[in-house]
């Protein structure tokens, strides 16, 4: 987010407060109808493109989540299969049996989805397994020590063989360094994001920026 008087400001400044003040529902439907809006028309300029967005814990919880999902899905005329929705391990782990429910009918929706920051909270296997993912993102903390801390590289290489005996792919989060990236790309991670890669590129540079970046 970018204010006038602070400039850019992280989410992780600006989420807090809007869960507290419980600004946090209309403030992640407006997010995710934007994200929705602009994912179509990246399409309609010819840029076949899944987008990724980050669901809060609070509205994870929302009773009406999923028919709000379908609305902006239907108001703004993209494929379930598009979009794909983050939550975050904890998220999940903090209401089991919700969770389960909500990410099955997303699931149903066609809709893809990822567990976000893994590693940081408690899911265990045998939940996971129960979970209808198709992505698991390993959180930051572990690949910034990578290259120091022979520990991170053993619980790296562990969630990395662990996704894969569940058929998730797998991404890192954070990657900021070419060394990084090759010790990933070692312990058979697929894909990463991070600044290694680039730093944020503005909505209306994404269709050069796809066209010089992909082979």
């Amino acid at each position: 987010m970018r204010s006038p008087e602070l400039g850019l400001v992280s989410p992780g400044r600006f989420i807090p407060i809007a869960e507290e003040t419980g600004l946090i529902q209309r403030l992640g439907e407006w997010v995710l109808r934007q994200a929705c809006r602009q994912l179509r028309e990246w399409q309609q300029s010819g840029l076949d493109l899944r987008m990724s967005v980050n669901l809060s814990a609070r509205q994870f919880q929302s009773p009406d989540l999923t028919s709000s999902i379908q609305r902006i899905m239907q108001e703004c005329q993209i494929s379930p299969h598009t979009l794909e929705l983050e939550i975050t391990e904890t998220a999940v782990m903090e209401s089991w049996e919700q969770a389960y429910q909500v990410l099955s009918e997303l699931d149903m929706m066609g809709i893809h989805l990822a567990i976000d920051d893994f590693g940081t909270g408690y899911a265990s296997f045998n939940y996971l397994r129960r979970l209808p993912l198709h992505v698991l993102k390993i959180d930051a903390s572990f690949i910034s020590d990578l290259e120091f801390d022979a520990q991170s590289v053993e619980i790296t290489r562990a969630i990395i063989s662990m996704a894969h005996a569940l058929k998730l792919s797998v991404i890192a989060e954070g990657i900021e360094t070419q060394k990084q990236w090759r010790m990933l790309e070692s312990l058979n991670c697929q894909s990463g994001q991070g600044y290694v890669f680039s730093r944020p590129v503005p909505a209306k540079e994404i269709p050069s920026f796809v066209q010089n970046y992909l082979p």
